[in-house]
């Protein structure tokens, strides 16, 4: 057989395994992958790649190297939610590097953090004076999570004593110009609904790219010629 086959086969098999694999074991945000996540990615996509292109080892072995990974990876990802204690072993913990205002030097420095990294990473959550800041905390994943001074966090209708009304996630009906049938079922409405609805506004489904209905009963619509969108107040 020849060697591009034999390549365009495993490369096939590789990536169809890979596929199997990462559905199977969940999925999380780039953001919230620790550095345990973050090994064991490119361990996996390391062997799958030897997998795909190195004629020079045999494909069965790799295969139950990558499958063995694999398996341990999703182990001690279910026992990671039974216990706690492994949870912190693998993942780590927060740790507080600003406490009551006071900067923690030595929290700080223990896990590689110098003042410039902790002023950039605050100012990506929009806190550019550190007096401002009551408690950070260095996540797991090298992310911080901040609190600020009550005297400077933003007023709430809350703390203002103003009352406001419920809202949800808004729920797609159109997208891509297709009626999503089975978000209107959730919603107990129908197509005939929605074309009337549509109608209404002298459209038709063939002119709506996008449409979203929100939890106050307006009808968000992105339509196809129209560089501006439109919405619509309906009775829902």
């Amino acid at each position: 057989m020849p060697q591009g086959l034999i390549v365009f086969l495993r490369a096939t098999f590789a990536f169809f395994a890979l596929l199997l694999l990462t559905r199977v074991m969940g999925k999380r945000q780039l953001s919230q992958l620790t550095f345990f996540d973050y090994v064991n990615g490119i361990s996996i996509g390391s062997m799958a790649a030897t997998l795909a292109v190195d004629l020079t080892t045999e494909s069965i072995p790799t295969l139950v190297g990558l499958l063995t990974w694999s398996l341990w990876v999703m182990v001690l990802a279910v026992l990671s939610i039974k216990s706690r204690l492994l949870r912190r072993l693998i993942d780590g913990k927060p740790t507080i590097a600003i406490q009551n205002g006071k900067i923690l030097e030595d929290n700080l420095h223990k896990y590689g953090f110098n003042i410039d990294d902790m002023r950039m990473l605050l100012r990506q959550k929009d806190v550019f004076n550190l007096s401002e800041v009551e408690y950070l905390l260095l996540e797991a994943d090298g992310q911080i999570s901040v609190l600020k001074k009550s005297q400077n966090q933003p007023l709430t209708p809350f703390d203002l004593h103003i009352p406001t009304n419920y809202k949800g996630l808004a729920v797609d009906l159109i997208s891509g110009g297709k009626i999503l049938t089975d978000n209107l079922d959730l919603l107990d409405l129908s197509e005939d609904w929605l074309l009337k609805t549509l109608a209404k506004q002298n459209l038709s489904l063939e002119d709506v790219f996008y449409a979203e209905l929100e939890t106050s009963g307006n009808l968000y619509l992105d339509l196809y010629q129209d560089p501006h969108s439109r919405k619509e107040l309906t009775n829902g």
